[in-house]
């Protein structure tokens, strides 16, 4: 896997960063880099370290929730995509993004696309991957992935 240092500012370059909390596009309430606390609430411990959310929070905090999620989504990769471990870590990053922004389950019904880069046809991934409302949604961050998964090189200037 990536060093959390890489992760964190390709995160940050798709999901911005927000102090204060703010609803995304879809209506949930979200804060930091992208940390929907509606599908993903704060934890006690993450709650203590955070302090009061709602009047905002430091980038500290953020990063530290960013972090946690790393986490978390990599765990849940490593157990529900069985080949997750045999890919490169920057096609796993891609896995991480997808996750980061669909959540795990969304990611799993990427079922044509999964096969495919179970398969190494890395062409065929990077086309399913693009072939989603997902693609349309989210614009050039699904171009950036789809490249990503393609070649294995992570592009900002597509």
């Amino acid at each position: 896997m990536l060093d959390f240092y890489t992760i964190s500012q390709r995160l940050l370059l798709h999901e911005g960063l927000r102090l204060k909390p703010y609803y995304c596009s879809k209506g949930k309430q979200t804060i930091g880099i992208g940390r929907c606390l509606d599908t993903n609430p704060l934890s006690p411990e993450e709650s203590k370290v955070v302090g009061d959310w709602q009047h905002g929070i430091t980038k500290g905090a953020a990063m530290y929730l960013l972090r946690n999620d790393v986490k978390r989504i990599n765990r849940e990769l490593k157990k529900q995509v069985d080949f997750f471990a045999d890919l490169d870590s920057e096609r796993q990053y891609a896995l991480i993004d997808m996750a980061f922004n669909l959540g795990v389950n969304g990611l799993l019904k990427f079922k044509k696309m999964l096969k495919a880069l179970c398969r190494g046809n890395y062409e065929q991934a990077a086309a399913e991957c693009l072939n989603s409302s997902y693609a349309h949604t989210v614009g050039i961050r699904a171009k950036r992935i789809a490249e990503l998964i393609r070649t294995g090189q992570f592009k900002i200037n597509i």
